[in-house]
């Protein structure tokens, strides 16, 4: 039996994994459904977009959508080491510091406020300007602040929008998160660098007491009363088990509650109707699902040829207050610029080089909604019900941010790139025209959280420390566990966090 059994070799199982495995005395094993990933299209950073839906992508999909006009969405997730971090498009943004001070709230702990986890953000980054008070300069994960690689384009969007009135700030890594600025991005050398790449090392996977088991199942949990002994796996084809005294489950927000679910915790009546006898009635497992979705988008036609992206295309996300006037404190909306067209699916673009893009979106959307499992089988399809849209506030902050991305392109030095607007077009302007617009424009930003929620209360899925409340020895650290959505991409957070725990486990030995 090893001593620290890891389910999910994501961006938290990775990081769980090389942290722990610093004791030699403590034998810890990673276990990952998938492989090591070797397709060479990972390491290119404008690939992201294109990627998704190859062999290392889970490739899970929504339920129709009444909020996005009845469309199913493509959820990607990592099938690999390293997780969505091979899939994902690289932005490290770490959220607003209210962000984690409302998960203190929530949660009744100081752990987890933006002063606590500081250190932890620190400790992953590798900047490229440097070390300082609020950025690391010797952590594993690059962090890429662009100084001459963004495009000429992105230059002049973030040059309109202090003409606006917003601030330039350094990055969105400080405590302000309101402003213009280019997207800081875990890139190095013109690669991709994933969590894998950073954290698993070579000279990491040589320690004896760590083991890595890749292309293994994970089926559901082995328990004894109130312990979790292991899971029942298939392994390279050939069914097993894995055990270990601390348990710690980092599938992720959706792969998690699924495996929870198919262990007989859950709400009773969806296991019932799954086929799966109840162990313990934790209601709120899969619920509070909640994701960023961006409008693809604000599309123009440019006034002059682009040059391709020397980045990873959408080069500079911008983070707003829906009141203009405020430009501190937490945003409410964000506008990215892509260099390139990008269109929801049923709308027709131009090609590349002839057209950019400006993607529009909310900041901390109230909708919520949940997944849970349709059968006992890991190949029994989940249903997964985000509920996008579904409140006043969501369609109302849409609205504004699909307004400030149509402002920026008219003032200048952005708008002499502008030939004219093919998405939505000038008709649509009152705000039943642009609901419609949103619901079909609407895509997910692959940031699904909050399935297996922490909290103070007794009805969370996890307590403070992570442990799932009603049992005794299985921890969650992943996205899953985070309660209320941070500002930007949620990466650099579940990073953080599990820097955070495994620091904590490593303290109390």
């Amino acid at each position: 039996m090893t001593d620290i059994l890891i389910l999910g070799a994501g961006s938290a199982g990775c990081i769980l994994a090389a942290r722990l495995s610093q004791d030699p005395t403590c034998e810890v094993t990673l276990v990952e459904a998938g492989g090591w990933p070797n397709d060479p299209d990972i390491a290119r950073p404008a690939m992201w977009p294109f990627i998704q839906g190859r062999d290392f992508d889970w490739g899970f999909v929504t339920e129709p959508q009444p909020g996005t006009a009845g469309r199913r969405h493509h959820w990607a997730r990592g099938r690999a080491l390293g997780g969505s971090s091979n899939l994902h498009a690289m932005a490290h943004v770490r959220g607003h510091p209210e962000d984690f001070d409302t998960w203190a709230r929530l949660t009744g702990s100081q752990r987890w406020s933006y002063d606590s986890l500081l250190p932890y953000f620190r400790m992953s980054e590798s900047c490229s300007t440097g070390a300082d008070d609020l950025h690391g300069g010797d952590g594993p994960m690059p962090v890429l602040l662009p100084q001459g690689e963004s495009h000429p384009i992105v230059g002049d969007y973030i040059r309109s929008w202090t003409a606006l009135g917003l601030p330039r700030l350094a990055d969105h890594n400080g405590r302000e998160m309101i402003g213009a600025t280019p997207n800081a991005l875990m890139i190095r050398d013109g690669r991709r660098v994933t969590v894998a790449d950073a954290y698993l090392t070579s000279e990491v996977l040589a320690r004896p007491n760590l083991t890595v088991l890749d292309d293994t199942l994970v089926h559901r949990l082995t328990v004894q009363g109130a312990r979790v002994t292991g899971a029942e796996v298939t392994r390279h084809g050939q069914p097993g088990t894995v055990t270990g005294g601390c348990v710690l489950l980092a599938m992720g927000a959706i792969a998690s509650p699924l495996l929870l679910m198919r262990s007989g915790y859950g709400d009773p009546a969806v296991l019932s109707a799954a086929g799966i006898a109840c162990r313990d009635a934790r209601s709120e497992i899969g619920r509070n699902l909640h994701d960023h979705l961006l409008g693809a988008g604000n599309l123009y036609r440019s006034a002059r040829p682009l040059a391709p992206s020397r980045l990873q295309l959408s080069e500079s996300m911008t983070y707003q207050s829906a009141d203009p006037s405020r430009t501190t404190g937490k945003p409410d909306i964000v506008v990215g610029c892509v260099v390139g067209p990008s269109a929801a699916e049923g709308f027709d673009a131009p090609p590349p080089g002839e057209a950019f893009t400006l993607l529009f979106g909310v900041t901390h959307p109230t909708s919520r909604g949940a997944l849970h499992v349709t059968g006992p089988r890991i190949d029994d399809k989940p249903v997964i019900d985000p509920r996008y849209l579904q409140t006043d506030h969501d369609r109302r902050m849409f609205r504004i941010a699909l307004d400030r991305a149509r402002a920026v392109a008219r003032s200048a030095p952005l708008s002499e790139w502008v030939q004219e607007e093919v998405l939505p077009g000038p008709v649509v302007a009152d705000d039943a025209a642009l609901d419609d617009f949103i619901a079909r424009s609407a895509i997910t930003h692959h940031h699904p959280v909050g399935t297996c929620r922490m909290g103070a209360d007794e009805a969370s899925v996890t307590d403070a420390d992570l442990r799932m409340r009603g049992l005794d020895n299985l921890w969650i650290v992943d996205s899953s566990v985070i309660p209320a959505i941070t500002a930007g991409p949620v990466h650099a957070a579940v990073m953080a966090l599990a820097e955070s725990f495994a620091a904590g486990m490593r303290a109390e030995g």
